[in-house]
């Protein structure tokens, strides 16, 4: 347990993420950790380099809507600090903590007495140097035996109460690592490719990860490290989950890329559609397609669809097609029908969404 979320075993794979302010700015930190909790977050993790960050943890745990993992580097003294403060786990990278191997019997036991779980964190960019005179490089090989070692330190005091994860900044090491991995143990596994760089960049390398370790099972909790936002890195994981079915989905958006055979503007109107249904309170597969060849039949299995062409619509509602419409109201038309599908299954529709829902249905044969 980190905190109050499962991690291994049978449940769900969890995202999270790391704060980028100031740990030591306590309500600032807090913010992000509120933006964090509404885009989906479900564990957050702190950075704690100086005594003004320790000094601030305990407001921080207290307060925070989300468990938060206290990520340790160089000084052991902060681990104690942290497990005191009421984190809900401590994350340390043993490469890098001075003495880390001489602390590990007094760190097992406060962790016990506390009842939280430690996380070792092995990095590609500061593995011990002991591993880096033996393997020339961070290698998969690497990365494994310095986890699987620092694990066996806390084992030798009865605790087992770990998470591992063996990070790389090429998808295709951290694959090999993670796969080895999960041969050689039972622990938990937190997924991650570090310094996976801008947006769109780490977007394709996590997605290709993740996709294929959560695919043959390997991973319990995963973050996608991006050069942007947070919450951004929120969205990104939590996509990932759905698009592999290990999390029920939200808004789909089911788009043509469109083609020559394409009548109408697929770009701008998948757009339109999916700006207009933003935050939809009720999972939703909404079809938007762009002519006559596959449209149909993409629309028929949504949903909610529309199979465009000659500036008009064809509305589908569960595979029926309920109305045709001019294009200019292709939007306005599926907000209408997506709002009447949630009322029908029960979602608690604010007010000024029932205000646009249509009046009754009419099926046309």
């Amino acid at each position: 347990m980190v905190g109050n979320v499962p991690v291994g075993g049978g449940a769900p794979v969890s995202v999270q993420s790391m704060t980028t302010t100031l740990t030591s700015d306590v309500n600032s930190t807090l913010q992000q950790i509120a933006e964090l909790t509404a885009a989906g977050c479900q564990i957050v993790r702190v950075a704690v380099p100086s005594q003004d960050d320790v000094e601030a943890l305990p407001a921080i745990a207290k307060k925070s809507h989300l468990p938060v993992i206290a990520d340790i580097h160089f000084q052991p003294k902060y681990v104690f600090a942290a497990i005191d403060a009421g984190c809900a786990a401590v994350r340390v990278n043993p490469g890098n903590i001075r003495q880390f191997d001489d602390k590990v019997k007094e760190i097992a036991k406060a962790a016990s007495d506390a009842g939280i779980p430690i996380r070792i964190g092995v990095n590609a960019g500061s593995l011990d140097k002991r591993i880096m005179e033996k393997y020339g490089k961070a290698t998969a090989e690497a990365l494994v035996e310095s986890a699987l070692w620092e694990c066996s330190l806390f084992e030798e005091h009865g605790f087992r109460d770990i998470k591992i994860s063996v990070k790389h900044n090429d998808p295709v090491v951290m694959i090999r690592a993670y796969r080895q991995l999960a041969e050689q143990c039972d622990y938990p596994l937190h997924l991650g490719v570090t310094e996976a760089g801008p947006a769109f960049q780490g977007t394709i390398k996590s997605s290709v990860a993740f996709g294929a370790l959560l695919a043959e099972g390997i991973g319990d909790t995963i973050r996608v490290s991006l050069s942007a936002p947070p919450v951004e890195e929120i969205k990104v994981g939590n996509a990932i989950l759905e698009s592999l079915g290990l999390r029920e989905r939200g808004l789909e958006i089911v788009s043509c890329p469109s083609c020559g055979r394409a009548q109408v503007d697929v770009y701008t109107l998948a757009e339109q559609v999916t700006a207009a249904l933003d935050g939809f309170p009720v999972p939703l597969r909404v079809a938007v397609m762009g002519c006559v060849v596959n449209g149909p039949g993409e629309a028929r299995e949504a949903d909610l669809g529309v199979a465009s062409g000659n500036g008009k619509g064809q509305i589908f509602v569960r595979g029926q097609v309920i109305k045709t419409v001019p294009e200019s109201i292709i939007v306005e038309t599926l907000v209408e029908e997506a709002l009447r599908l949630a009322d029908e299954m029960g979602a608690d529709l604010p007010d000024e969404l029932r205000e646009l829902m249509p009046g009754p249905q009419v099926t046309v044969h």
